[in-house]
């Protein structure tokens, strides 16, 4: 005989007048294609599949798996369109890049764009990279004792800097100024730029002392 306490909610409901509430039901979990896809999207540098397994709590085979799923997604090679953009490896990690055939088109795009002023982060971020090129975030993070992720991703944007190279054994980005810079500052080459590099050697003097460099934030700035 079923008791009250074992009887099906429905009948409860029936019995008592009042409407049967449903259990709710757990949300499933994102699957690890999904949850990878969101964390490619907003990394700066290639990740490692160890790396990335590790973010999202799964097996390195599995997500050896759904990477390879992805790639084949993003190329349209199932039901859905082929992206814009693509699954690539570069120097033993995987990052989310504008396909080939669409670089021109970002490129007019993003130089394109109206400017609006440097802020003094960006500015003093630019200086490094100007005078130590080809360096890595994680450098120019060294000699500002800041993180420069959003400011780098900033003047990446911007057409100022660029991802030179692509470091083989520690999947680290090399950035280097482009020749969109030398217009904006009226010169020819970088040779032209005051001969400050010599102090940046170790990241411990900056940019102060020097003639027509603004030390007001740590010794750090660009030639007026």
């Amino acid at each position: 005989m079923t008791t009250d306490q074992t009887r099906p909610s429905a009948a409860r409901g029936a019995e008592t007048g009042r409407p049967a509430v449903a259990a709710a039901e757990p949300a499933p979990e994102a699957s690890i294609e999904r949850r990878l896809e969101a964390i490619l999207m907003v990394v700066d540098e290639p990740q490692s599949v160890v790396a990335l397994a590790a973010a999202v709590g799964a097996p390195v085979g599995v997500v050896r798996s759904a990477i390879a799923a992805l790639c084949a997604d993003f190329d349209g090679e199932g039901s859905g369109p082929r992206r814009g953009f693509e699954l690539r490896e570069v120097g033993g990690g995987w990052r989310i890049y504008v396909r080939a055939e669409h670089d021109a088109l970002v490129t007019d795009y993003v130089t394109t764009q109206t400017p609006s002023r440097l802020s003094q982060a960006a500015l003093e971020t630019l200086a490094v990279v100007a005078y130590k090129q080809p360096i890595t975030r994680g450098a120019i993070a060294g000699i500002r004792a800041v993180n420069v992720d959003s400011v780098v991703r900033t003047l990446v944007a911007r057409g100022l800097i660029t991802e030179m190279f692509t470091d083989a054994e520690t999947g680290a980005i090399n950035y280097g100024t482009t020749d969109a810079l030398l217009v904006y500052l009226g010169i020819n080459s970088l040779d032209e730029l005051p001969p400050i590099s010599p102090l940046l050697d170790d990241g411990t003097q900056g940019f102060s002392g020097i003639p027509g460099i603004d030390d007001a934030h740590g010794g750090e700035g660009m030639p007026r």
